[in-house]
């Protein structure tokens, strides 16, 4: 078993989802504010290698004390590819794709979200902008409550990268990149059969690569 996936001291093997998110969502937070700032760098740096010149890239915008993205996103416009953001569309768990606030204005500090129409059950800033579906991605960079050995993710339990993914022929899935904090890692996470394996895991740990998606 890689050493990157340690079942969590305070988590039983049989945990529920509920009890994994709780836990790892604690783990996240607790990290001491100086280690949290050097794997934040460390993974933004790592991230960089996907970069293609050209290539639709979509990554997400962080809340509460998910990973932050800011530099990767700022490479991968300098560098000449196309960012996008996720967009909730009401009733509907199928993400679109909007161009992130970076592309428009080369900085994020006056970027101005969309009110949102409807509140959705995950409050996630919303930017107005040309919407392209999964398909027309190359990468996609998702966020993660946990990630186990065999690269099965576990989100916020919203299950709208799950939809968006199954929604998307399979000859046009973007490559899936989870990025996190090697604390959100476990061995092995309870899963249902909607439930989508991503090619790789990001963390300050280096790059983790799943044989199959």
């Amino acid at each position: 078993m890689n050493a990157l996936f340690r079942q969590p001291e305070n988590l039983p093997p049989q945990a529920s989802k509920r009890e994994i998110r709780r836990e790892l969502r604690l783990a996240r937070k607790r990290q001491p504010e100086n280690a949290r700032r050097a794997a934040e760098c460390r993974i933004n740096r790592e991230l960089k290698r996907f970069i293609k010149r050209g290539k639709r890239i979509a990554v997400y915008w962080a809340i509460g004390s998910e990973l932050r993205l800011d530099d990767f996103a700022r490479a991968a416009q300098q560098r000449g590819a196309q960012v996008y953001l996720p967009y909730i569309a009401p009733r509907s768990l199928k993400l679109w794709f909007t161009p992130h606030p970076i592309m428009r204005t080369g900085s994020l500090k006056t970027a101005q979200p969309e009110r949102p129409r409807r509140r959705s059950k995950i409050r996630v800033p919303q930017f107005r902008g040309n919407k392209i579906r999964a398909k027309s991605l190359h990468t996609m960079v998702l966020p993660i409550v946990g990630i186990d050995a065999r690269g099965y993710r576990l989100g916020q339990g919203g299950g709208y990268y799950d939809c968006t993914l199954a929604a998307t022929p399979r000859s046009l899935h973007p490559q899936t990149i989870a990025a996190g904090f090697a604390c959100q890692s476990l061995p092995q996470l309870p899963t249902q059969r909607h439930d989508i394996r991503v090619h790789h895991f990001v963390s300050e740990r280096g790059v983790a690569r799943f044989k199959a998606a």
